[in-house]
């Protein structure tokens, strides 16, 4: 079992940037696909970014991709969410997920990490 603790949210200013962190626990990530999400009131859980096991292929919807970086330190056993260029409507709770290798859905989610961007 792997425990994942977001960090990092906060308010911030249409065009800011943040850096979320997800500490994990329990076992080490390197056998492990990241993810991203982020799900605000009243909507659906949105995909945001992953990052692979096996090394450093990442992936982003398209609105995003230009904006957002997802990285991994697997002797810090941390993944990191680099967000730029944020936009109100990205006000969310983001939500760190891994996934084991093999696994076809994420497995394991942390509790996220408030962002509110404010106009």
């Amino acid at each position: 079992q792997v425990q994942l603790v977001e960090s990092g949210g906060g308010l911030v200013q249409a065009g800011d940037s943040l850096r979320l962190s997800c500490a994990a626990s329990g076992d080490s990530l390197n056998m492990y696909t990241m993810g991203w999400f982020r799900q605000a009131p009243g909507k659906e859980r949105e995909y945001v970014a992953a990052i692979l096991w096996s090394g450093g292929n990442t992936y982003y919807p398209d609105s995003m991709k230009d904006r957002f970086t997802i990285s991994r330190d697997n002797r810090k056993n941390t993944v990191f969410l680099q967000m730029t260029s944020l936009k109100p409507e990205e006000t969310a709770v983001y939500y760190c997920a891994a996934r084991f290798r093999g696994r076809d859905e994420y497995e394991f989610w942390g509790q996220g990490t408030q962002v509110t961007v404010s106009s």
